[in-house]
C-alpha cells in the first residue's frame, strides 16, 4: 500500500480559532478544573477551574495590549515547562496576536536570531538569568518593546498594566483571527543550521485536537483525565498537548524538572501520559537500578521477560495458562510498582519524537500501559499518526488521525497531507517550497504502510548510510536496540562510504553508580568506566544482541566508547532529546577516522 486517508471526523468553520476552544471549555464545564499548579517548594497541587484560568487569561491578554501589542504582532514566551507558560500562550491569543516559544536553553545568538526573525514585539522570560541573555543581543532587536520576567511578577505586573483595557476590546481580539490565520511560529530546534520558523495556524491546531479528542476518546477520557506535561513547551508535541486537554475536557499539570518526574507522576497520578521514548527508558533503566541495589535484579529481569512475552503473546491468540500465572506472580512482584511510580491511575500512554522500539513497547503493555507510538515533525503540529487501543500494532505508528493522509514516494519518503499541515517556514519561500510536492509534505522522512494503513518509520532520508560496499543502512534501528542496555546514554552510527558500520557510544552517567554495584564493581566515573574490560564487555554483549536485528552487512562490528555524554548543554542534543547527528559526526572525525585506521593502514600495506 502506497497511500491511505482517514476522513475527518469533525470539520471546523473557517470563522474559528483557537479562542473558542477555550471558551467551550468555559461555557460547558467552568466550574470544574481545567489545570492544576504545583508552585516552587510547594507539595499539593492547586486546582485551577476554567473559568478562573479564563479571567487571568484575560486579565493578561489586556496587559498585552496595554503594552501596545496589536493583532497580528508576535509575542515571546522563553520559559521551561510551567503553569505560566500555558496561561500567556492563551492570553497571547486572546489578545489577537501570534505567540513565539523560545527554549530557555537558548544561546544569545539563537534568541537573537528568533527575536529578529519573527519580529517578536514583546517578550517574557522566566528568570532574571534569561533576561540577561536577551541584554546580550537587545541592541539588534530594535523593535522589541519590553522584556517581562516571570519570576519577577510578570504576571501580576501584566494583569495591573491590563486594568483600563475593556472587556469589550479582549472580546472583539478574541474575533479577529480565522482558522487560516497564524497562532503561533515554532523554530525547529534543527539538528543542523539555522532554526527555520514553521508557522502553525489556528486550523492546525484546532481541526488537529478536535478530531484527535474524538478518535483517542478510550485513552483521553480514562478515569479522572489527567495528564502532566514535562516536555518544554517550546516543543511543539507539548503545545499539542497543552491545546489538546482543552477540548478533551483533560486537567493539565505542569512540572519543569525531569529530574523529579517520579515523584511528580507519584503525587499528580495522570491517567494518561503524553512523552518521548527516552523518558520510557529512564524510568525502565531507573527501575532495573532500584530493584540491583535490593538485591532484586534477577527477580526484575525475569519480570520483565515475563511482561514482554506475555505482551507478544497477546498478538498471537493470547497467553497460555502458564504464561498467566507467571504473568501474575511478576505483576505481585514488580510490575505494579512500576505502575505505582508513574502514578498508579495511568492505562494508556502516547510516546512520540522518535521510535519507542519494540522491546520496550511490549515490556509497558506487559506492565499495564499500553503505549501508543505516535508520528510527527513541528510542520504536522506534532501528530500525523497515532496507535489507536483497538488497533495497537507494536513496531508502528498506527494509521493517519482522521483528516490525514499519508503516501509513501517512490523512494520510500512519507508524504504527509491534511488540516493539521503547516502554512510554510516564515520568510523562507525557498525553503517552502522545497518542503512540499504538489500539496503533500515532504517529512524527509523513510516508511512503508501496511493493509491496515499503520505507517512503520524506517529511518531518516537524510541520515541513511551508504556503506563502501554499497549497502544502504537505516541507523535508527541499531541506535535503538543498543541504547536499551542500561548504561548506554547516546548511540550514532557510523560508517558512510567506509568498509562496516561502527557506532559512538556515551554511557549514562546516572545509570553507571547502580550497574558497578550490581556487578560487584566499586565506584568509577565515567571517564574510568569507558575504559573498564567488564564495561566494554557489558557493551560488547549488547552490540552482539543488537546485531541480531539485522544482516551481517548493517551489523555494528565496532563501537568506540566516549567518555563525554551528549547533551542539550553541550550541544549535541536538541531540546527535543534528539541526536545533532551531523555536528556530532563533524566534531569526533578523529574517534572515527581511529575506527577505521587499521582498514586502511591495511589498505595500505
Amino acid at each position: 500500500m502506497d497511500e491511505f486517508s482517514t476522513p475527518p471526523i469533525i470539520t471546523v468553520p473557517p470563522e474559528k480559532n483557537l479562542n473558542d476552544l477555550l471558551l467551550a471549555r468555559v461555557a460547558s464545564t467552568g466550574d470544574a478544573p481545567l489545570m492544576e499548579r504545583k508552585d516552587v517548594g510547594a507539595s499539593t497541587w492547586t486546582p485551577v477551574t476554567a473559568r478562573d484560568f479564563d479571567a487571568e487569561v484575560v486579565a493578561v491578554a489586556k496587559g498585552f495590549v496595554a503594552a501596545g501589542i496589536e493583532v497580528g504582532d508576535h509575542v515571546g514566551i522563553m520559559s521551561r515547562t510551567r503553569y505560566e507558560w500555558s496561561l500567556l500562550d492563551w492570553a497571547v491569543w486572546a489578545a489577537g496576536a501570534v505567540s513565539v516559544p523560545l527554549y530557555e536553553t537558548s544561546s544569545a545568538e539563537q534568541v537573537e536570531w528568533i527575536l529578529t526573525d519573527a519580529e517578536v514585539r514583546f517578550l517574557v522570560v522566566e528568570t532574571q538569568e534569561h533576561a540577561s541573555t536577551v541584554d546580550e543581543v537587545r541592541g539588534s532587536v530594535p523593535g522589541l518593546l519590553d522584556v517581562a520576567v516571570i519570576d519577577d511578577g510578570a504576571v501580576a505586573t501584566l494583569t495591573r498594566a491590563g486594568a483600563a483595557v475593556s472587556d469589550e476590546e479582549i472580546a472583539r481580539r478574541r474575533r479577529a483571527a480565522r482558522l487560516a490565520d497564524v497562532a503561533t511560529v515554532i523554530y525547529t530546534s534543527g539538528t543542523t543550521g539555522r532554526p527555520k520558523g514553521a508557522e502553525l495556524t489556528h486550523e492546525n491546531f484546532y481541526a488537529l485536537t478536535v478530531n484527535a479528542t474524538e478518535r483517542l476518546k478510550e485513552v483521553l477520557h480514562h478515569g479522572a483525565r489527567r495528564t502532566l506535561l514535562f516536555m518544554p513547551l517550546a516543543h511543539v508535541f507539548a503545545r499539542f498537548i497543552h491545546v489538546l486537554v482543552v477540548p478533551a475536557g483533560s486537567v493539565l499539570g505542569h512540572t519543569p524538572d525531569t529530574r523529579t518526574l517520579l515523584e511528580d507522576l507519584a503525587s499528580y497520578r495522570p491517567t494518561y501520559i503524553l512523552s518521548v521514548p527516552r523518558v520510557f527508558e529512564k524510568v525502565y533503566n531507573s527501575s532495573e537500578q532500584k530493584a540491583a541495589a535490593g538485591g532484586k535484579v534477577k527477580i526484575f529481569r525475569w519480570a520483565a521477560r515475563t511482561a514482554i512475552a506475555y505482551s507478544r503473546a497477546l498478538d498471537r491468540g493470547g497467553p497460555g495458562i502458564a504464561l498467566r500465572v507467571q504473568h501474575t506472580v511478576a505483576d505481585a512482584l514488580v510490575l505494579k510498582k512500576i505502575r505505582a511510580a508513574l502514578g498508579g491511575q495511568n492505562k494508556y500512554a502516547v510516546s512520540g519524537g522518535a521510535a519507542l522500539g519494540e522491546r520496550l513497547g511490549h515490556f509497558y503493555r506487559g506492565v499495564g500501559l499500553t503505549v501508543l507510538e505516535g508520528y510527527g515533525l513541528t510542520e504536522t503540529t506534532a501528530p500525523t499518526s497515532v496507535s489507536l487501543p483497538d488497533r495497537v500494532k507494536i513496531g508502528t505508528v498506527g494509521p493517519p488521525l482522521p483528516g490525514h493522509s499519508v503516501r509513501i514516494d517512490d523512494d520510500g519518503e512519507v508524504l504527509i497531507r491534511g488540516p493539521h499541515v503547516f502554512a510554510g517556514y516564515r520568510n523562507n519561500p525557498e525553503a517552502t517550497a522545497e518542503a512540499f510536492d504538489d500539496g503533500w509534505f515532504r517529512s524527509g522522512d523513510l516508511g512503508s504502510l501496511d493493509e491496515d494503513g499503520c505507517l512503520r518509520i524506517t529511518g531518516r532520508k537524510k541520515e541513511i548510510i551508504v556503506t563502501a560496499g554499497g549497502k544502504n543502512v537505516a541507523p535508527a534501528v541499531l541506535e535503538d536496540r543498543l541504547r536499551a542496555h542500561p548504561l548506554v546514554s547516546q548511540v550514532v552510527v557510523v560508517g558512510d562510504a567506509q568498509p562496516f558500520i561502527a557506532a559512538l557510544v556515551t554511557l549514562d552517567a546516572e545509570g553507571l553508580p547502580g550497574w558497578l554495584s550490581t556487578h560487584g564493581k566499586s565506584p568509577m566515573s565515567v571517564e574510568e568506566a569507558v575504559e573498564d574490560p567488564d564495561v566494554l564487555a557489558s557493551i560488547d554483549a549488547a552490540v552482539q544482541r543488537t546485531n541480531k536485528a539485522v544482516s551481517r552487512a548493517e551489523s555494528i562490528r565496532k563501537i568506540s566508547l566516549l567518555p563525554t555524554d551528549f547533551t542539550i548543554e553541550n550541544g549535541y542534543l536538541t531540546p527535543s532529546l534528539k541526536v545533532k547527528r551531523s555536528l556530532v559526526i563533524r566534531d569526533y572525525v578523529g574517534e572515527i577516522d581511529a575506527i577505521y585506521a587499521d582498514v586502511q593502514r591495511s589498505d595500505r600495506d
